[in-house]
């Protein structure tokens, strides 16, 4: 990885970081063998490869910043459990137009004017890209702020495997790239058969299980000041209504978290 990036820190602090993706990784993988998974905004590769550690799985990486591009196909390139693809994700084709990226310690945001990025490539297109994966049981999207664009497109494009959608949550780096309602995502989400969310704080730490109908109000707390929640955003976990087994390996994470039930 590049001397910026700030995983590093961030795994020495707060040994959950990062770990409730492989924790679900290797739950769905109990069961669905081997488990197909979506990872978008692959970044370096970091997830794919702890996933790949300790599950029995196949790993659509989607990168769409050039910068990280080399030290994902370093990192993952020759194992024949990964596939990457080189472009930017979009949910139509002209939302790319006039996108570039901007870095920062690690991470990357594609906002207007920005650098260097991949052809779009859109959500439709995907899963026609790759017949040869396993069906997708667990779609990864950490795209800085686009992740309430990405996923309802996803949800339905992937709909015939009803993936658990693990996605970072964040209103307010949401509307910087131009959504004014993020939480319109939890409507469409529900409209797609989707019924449950696990919550964890942006470090890992469990926070709690709940409805999908109540998301948006819990989620107020997001615009409050930081020192009145002592975390940034959070990552979620959507669980399909059918989905028995997806929502049992929900369960399971959250058995010694702060559980509100549903």
């Amino acid at each position: 990885m590049p001397w910026s990036h700030r995983l590093p820190d961030a795994a020495r602090l707060h040994a959950s970081y990062g770990q409730n993706l492989v924790a679900l990784a290797v739950g769905l993988g109990e069961v669905d063998r081997p488990l197909g998974v979506l990872d978008v905004g692959a970044n370096i590769g970091d997830s794919a490869l702890q996933i790949l550690a300790k599950a029995d799985a196949r790993v659509l990486c989607v990168e769409a910043d050039p910068e990280y591009l080399p030290y994902l196909e370093r990192n993952v390139g020759l194992d024949g459990r990964c596939v990457i693809e080189f472009g930017l994700l979009v949910s139509d084709a002209a939302e790319a137009y006039g996108l570039g990226a901007v870095r920062n310690g690690g991470t990357t945001s594609f906002v207007p004017g920005g650098g260097g990025a991949a052809p779009a490539l859109t959500v439709a297109d995907l899963p026609g890209r790759h017949p040869q994966l396993p069906p997708i049981r667990l779609v990864k999207s950490d795209t800085d702020g686009h992740d309430t664009r990405l996923i309802p497109p996803l949800a339905r494009a992937y709909a015939a495997s009803r993936p658990v959608l693990f996605f970072e949550y964040d209103p307010q780096l949401t509307r910087a790239v131009g959504r004014t309602d993020p939480s319109a995502v939890w409507a469409e989400l529900r409209s797609a058969g989707y019924s449950t969310v696990g919550v964890w704080d942006n470090f890992g730490n469990p926070i709690m299980v709940l409805p999908i109908e109540e998301v948006s109000a819990r989620a107020a707390i997001l615009d409050k000041p930081f020192k009145e929640r002592g975390y940034h955003y959070w990552d979620v976990a959507a669980v399909h209504a059918g989905d028995l087994g997806g929502t049992a390996v929900l369960e399971r994470l959250f058995a010694t978290g702060k559980v509100v039930t549903t």
